[in-house]
């Protein structure tokens, strides 16, 4: 007895560990953006501000409508706002909404074609099924720089480089790995409800959206997640296929706080980081007993 409590402490200690590993990063990330620029940027590590009670200004003022002295090329002085939400240089809510778009798009067609095809693998017997199969997972292993200039002209000979439709319409098409998760899950659920369902006179259609999908809840959110996660966090496809600031995602807008010859706001940036990370953070968390 004791042995065993002995075992499950040390087991805690090292997941305790562990988990402080991957917790550090986001704990730094949000406490220098609640500390003004010049904290961030000395070599002391403390969480905390140096004067705690300023807490809440920093959270107005980094988070919202911090302000700065903008001198115009007339030599004209004025006010100007560069908290996140307010910044005049970088539209962060502009940025949220296209990126909801692209999201909101993306995940519906990808979970939506993803379950078809695989529906198609699990439950739909059809000759050449099992070579179908195996060359659909074979594309898993093409890596994107492969494909990513011949992808490119496609899109610019359909007269999309420049807008959103290069991010969603894909995704519509299903994604190998989606389509693999699914086709494992649809194959446990008995075929005898299939059959069942077809004595009393109900197509693939119906068994489709009737049984599979309504049993099949948890691996459509698992594969909605995977592909929400993927999706807020690309950077490589916005930075291709977008060239105007207004069509930018919040993955692509980050980089205007980062300047290349110093002088990066790091205070505004990791706030910025915080607000891009809050969404994804929260939704895991929900779903986290779906996902296990």
């Amino acid at each position: 007895m004791r042995e065993s409590r002995l075992g499950r402490m040390s087991t805690l200690l090292v997941l305790a560990l562990v988990s402080t590993v991957f917790v550090a990063p986001i704990a730094w990330m949000v406490a220098s953006s609640l500390k003004p620029q010049e904290e961030v940027t000395t070599a002391d590590f403390s969480l905390l501000p140096k004067e705690p009670s300023r807490i809440p200004q920093y959270l107005y003022e980094n988070y919202y409508a911090g302000r700065e002295k903008i001198v115009e090329p007339s030599g004209v002085e004025r006010t100007g706002y560069e908290g996140v939400l307010t910044s005049e240089n970088v539209h962060f809510i502009l940025y949220l909404r296209n990126t909801l778009i692209v999201a909101l798009l993306s995940v519906g067609g990808m979970v939506l074609s993803s379950a078809l095809c695989a529906y198609g693998f699990a439950k739909i017997s059809w000759r050449g099924r099992g070579v179908v199969f195996a060359i659909m997972l074979a594309t898993m292993m093409v890596p994107f720089p492969a494909i990513m200039i011949p992808t490119y002209f496609v899109f610019k000979y359909l007269g999309w480089i420049g807008t959103l439709q290069p991010l969603w319409v894909p995704a519509i098409f299903g994604n190998a790995f989606n389509i693999f998760l699914l086709r494992q899950f649809f194959a446990q659920i008995p075929n005898d409800l299939s059959e069942a369902a077809r004595l009393d006179g109900l197509g693939h259609w119906g068994i489709f959206w009737r049984i599979i999908v309504p049993l099949s809840k948890p691996a459509l959110a698992v594969v909605a997640l995977f592909h929400s996660m993927y999706v807020w966090n690309d950077f490589i496809g916005p930075l291709i296929y977008l060239n105007h600031q207004d069509l930018f995602t919040l993955a692509l807008g980050l980089q205007f706080y980062q300047a290349q010859h110093g002088g990066t706001p790091w205070n505004l940036l990791m706030a910025a980081c915080t607000l891009v990370t809050a969404p994804l953070l929260i939704l895991f968390l929900i779903s986290q007993r779906t996902f296990i």
